[in-house]
C-alpha cells in the first residue's frame, strides 16, 4: 500500500474570459511509506494545487487521489495526515500552546498523551519560550514553526508540507532538515513542496519536477546526482606521465606541495593508467558533478524531461 498515490489526477480552473486552465495534467504518482519525496516547481507550476487536491481541499475534474489506501474524499483519510499549507494562518489571538493543545484535540488525543506532546513539538520546534504569548505577536517565523508543530502533535504516519522552509532563518531551516530526516528514520512519510533545489538534495530520497502542472522528471536523487557526473578533480604530487600526456591532461592548478587535473569521464580510466605507469601518489579524488539545481533549471528552461 503505497502512502500517498495518484491516478490520472487532473484540474482545470476558470480564468479570464472563462478560458480553461489546465492547473494539473493526469499526475500519476505513488509516495512509499517512509519515503521523503520532493515535489520541485518553479513559482505556478501547480505544486499547490497538487497537495490541495491529495487533502480533498480542492475536488479534481478527473482522476484520484488517496492516501494510505483511503479516498481522499474520505475525511478518515486525513486522520493520518499532518499538513503544512504554503501560507498557514491561525487563531492568533491563541497562544501557540493554545493552538496545539486544541489541534491534538481534534484528534482525540488523550490528554496525558497531549500535554506530553505538546510540551515536546514546541520545545522541538523552539517555541517553548514563546508558548504562552499570542500567535499575532509572532514573527512570520514563528508562526512556521508553529505549523510545523501542529503537523507533529498528533505523530501521524504521513506529512503533507507546503513549502515548510518559507520565511525561515537558516537555523531554522537546518532545523527543519533535521525533523524531515528523523521522520525517515523512524518510517513516516514525507511529501513536501518546495522550488529550493538545497532542500530537496539535503534530505530526499527521490524528486518529481513539475512544469506547467505536467510531471516532466521523476528519479530518485542518487541517480540524477550519478547521473550528472562531469568529470573528476585528482590531486597528484608531481605531474603524471610524459610531454605528450601533459598536453591532454593539462594541470589546472600547481605549487609545491601538489598538481591538480580536471580529467573528463570518458578520459578518466587513460588517466588513471598513467598515474600508475608514473608511479605518483594521488593526494584526493574528487566528483565533479552537475548538481540538483543544473538539473532543475534543465528541464525547466529548456523543456527536457528525464
Amino acid at each position: 500500500m503505497n502512502a500517498i498515490e495518484t491516478v490520472s489526477l487532473s484540474k482545470q480552473f476558470t480564468g479570464k474570459k472563462r478560458a480553461r486552465v489546465e492547473a494539473l495534467k493526469q499526475l500519476d504518482l505513488q509516495v512509499a511509506p517512509g519515503e521523503v519525496f520532493g515535489f520541485l516547481g518553479p513559482n505556478g507550476a501547480g505544486k499547490s494545487t497538487t497537495i490541495k487536491l491529495i487533502m480533498g481541499l480542492l475536488r479534481p475534474t478527473s482522476g484520484s487521489a488517496s492516501i494510505m489506501g483511503m479516498d481522499v474524499a474520505q475525511a478518515a483519510s486525513r486522520r493520518v495526515v499532518g499538513f503544512l499549507p504554503e501560507n498557514p494562518a491561525f487563531y492568533d489571538y491563541l497562544s501557540a500552546e493554545e493552538y496545539i493543545r486544541f489541534v491534538g484535540s481534534q484528534f482525540n488525543m488523550d490528554a496525558s498523551l497531549l500535554n506530553r506532546r505538546t510540551e515536546e513539538v514546541l520545545k522541538r520546534l523552539d517555541l517553548w519560550e514563546a508558548r504562552k504569548r499570542q500567535m499575532r505577536g509572532y514573527s512570520k517565523g514563528m508562526v512556521q514553526r508553529v505549523g510545523l508543530a501542529q503537523t507533529l502533535v498528533h505523530d501521524p504516519e504521513v506529512y503533507i508540507l507546503d513549502e515548510p522552509m518559507s520565511g525561515l532563518d537558516p537555523i531554522g531551516r537546518a532545523l527543519v532538515k533535521e525533523i524531515i530526516l528523523d521522520l525517515k528514520k523512524r518510517g513516516k512519510c514525507v511529501f513536501f513542496s518546495t522550488h529550493i533545489t538545497d532542500d530537496v538534495e539535503k534530505v530526499c530520497d527521490r524528486v518529481g519536477v513539475i512544469v506547467q502542472g505536467q510531471l516532466r522528471a521523476l528519479d530518485s536523487v542518487e541517480n540524477i546526482m550519478r547521473s550528472g557526473i562531469e568529470g573528476y578533480l585528482v590531486q597528484t604530487r608531481q605531474h603524471v606521465g610524459n610531454q605528450a600526456a601533459l598536453q591532454e591532461f593539462k594541470a589546472i592548478r600547481s605549487n609545491e606541495q601538489f598538481v591538480e587535473y580536471l580529467v573528463p569521464v570518458a578520459q578518466f580510466q587513460e588517466f588513471m593508467a598513467l598515474v600508475g605507469e608514473s608511479s605518483v601518489e594521488i593526494t584526493l579524488l574528487e566528483t565533479k558533478r552537475r548538481d540538483l539545481e543544473a538539473f532543475f533549471l534543465d528541464i525547466v528552461e529548456n523543456g527536457k524531461s528525464a
